[in-house]
């Protein structure tokens, strides 16, 4: 059984990291070196997520049409652009990113669609805690 962290770090962040540096060579015309510089990982990951050997290709395509996933990472990645850094602005966006993924239980899709097996008393509960922390 993977934790919620668990799902967010093997799944979530590599799609949003995909993205975002699809986005930033794409739409900013950043070097690939400039965007791992940018998101913390290395030019060679870069290359992999644009290649599209890195990150849940079913995954991004449905982050991507999810329109306000889609407006949260279009500003992320306009701020990421701007500043060249993560800034504590950056930051707060992020993480209001992933706290998006849990409360509309976008996490749940995930976990389902790594682990088919889940306890649907585990489920329940564990969407009640989501539930409990958005309020």
């Amino acid at each position: 059984m993977l934790l919620p962290s668990e799902i967010e770090a093997k799944s979530l962040i590599p799609a949003i990291r995909a993205i975002l540096a699809k986005k930033l060579i794409k739409e900013y015309d950043l070097k690939e070196e400039v965007v791992a510089n940018v998101l913390g990982i290395t030019q060679a990951a870069v290359s992999n997520y644009l290649r599209g050997t890195r990150g849940d290709v079913e995954l991004i395509s449905k982050l991507n049409s999810l329109h306000e996933v889609t407006r949260m990472v279009d500003d992320i990645a306009r701020d990421l652009s701007t500043n060249k850094a993560y800034t504590p602005n950056t930051m707060a966006k992020l993480i209001e990113l992933f706290n998006y993924m849990r409360y509309t239980f976008i996490i749940c899709d995930v976990h389902h669609s790594i682990e088919s097996n889940i306890d649907e008393q585990v489920c329940e509960q564990c969407k009640g805690t989501l539930m409990g922390a958005s309020i």
